[in-house]
């Protein structure tokens, strides 16, 4: 299944970066800066969550630091991590509906518009990475050989955000609603993630839930090899990565399996 994921990749490849730079230019399209936006943005948002967290609030994620700006740094980098999945699990359920003439119209492989929607938030996402590791290398601690780590530990979540986006942009073209229950549960998700506290201070009796939730151990991953300079445990990696394979094949199947419905339904 890997091996032929691969060959598909491969043979699509030219339709998934024409779409995926399609995209990206489509956001800022007539806008006089154009792509200099992807950079812009995430830094003026970096810089408000250093004035707010940092001047205003005097927030510390450790009580012994004494890094003014670290607290905004820590957050970004567990923003960014969390709007990777976000942005991609928002639109999945639209993703199909919104181009019925590639479903009804033109053979066209409908299974890429998932592949396309990650690849382009994950060029959104290695910008606010980037900017995530200058400052810290400026204003944080420093950068430890860990952070090279940083695309396996992106893996997982690249993998399992497919997944979920072939399953939610398939249910979406026979259940309209869901587009409107995955706008609620992507907003209640960041809020119930370790993004804007550290997991140490949830109440123990809570913390079953946050170790179901599975953005937990992306962001905290993240957060280690980008900002700490740890690095995941080997049995924990193996099992995300598994667990993440596993709901992108599956993901895939249901996908392929109702996908001959859309056309009748379009």
């Amino acid at each position: 299944m890997v091996v032929r994921g691969m060959q598909y990749l491969k043979r699509n490849k030219s339709i998934i970066l024409q779409f995926v730079k399609r995209e990206t230019l489509s956001r800022y399209k007539g806008s006089q800066l154009g792509f200099t936006w992807t950079i812009i943005t995430p830094l003026l948002m970096l810089l408000v969550y250093t004035f707010v967290f940092g001047e205003i609030f005097q927030a510390k994620w450790k009580t012994d630091s004494s890094s003014t700006i670290e607290f905004a740094i820590i957050i970004f980098c567990g923003l960014s991590t969390y709007n990777l999945f976000a942005e991609v699990i928002s639109r999945s359920p639209h993703l199909i509906t919104s181009n019925p003439n590639y479903v009804k119209k033109v053979v066209f492989p409908v299974e890429t518009f998932s592949i396309i929607a990650v690849g382009s938030a994950l060029i959104n996402a290695s910008i606010n990475f980037l900017l995530v590791i200058i400052f810290q290398q400026i204003f944080g601690s420093g950068l430890s050989w860990s952070i090279l780590m940083l695309p396996f530990v992106l893996l997982p979540l690249i993998l399992y955000t497919l997944g979920l986006s072939w399953f939610l942009s398939s249910i979406g073209v026979f259940l309209r609603d869901i587009g409107q229950i995955i706008g609620v549960a992507v907003q209640a998700l960041m809020l119930l993630s370790p993004i804007f506290y550290s997991i140490d201070v949830i109440p123990n009796e809570f913390k079953w839930f946050y170790q179901l939730n599975p953005i937990t151990y992306f962001v905290e991953n993240i957060r280690n090899v980008v900002i700490w300079g740890e690095l995941p445990s080997i049995n924990s990696y193996l099992i995300q990565l598994i667990s993440s394979i596993i709901i992108s094949i599956l993901g895939l199947i249901w996908f392929r399996k109702t996908k001959q419905g859309f056309s009748d339904v379009l």
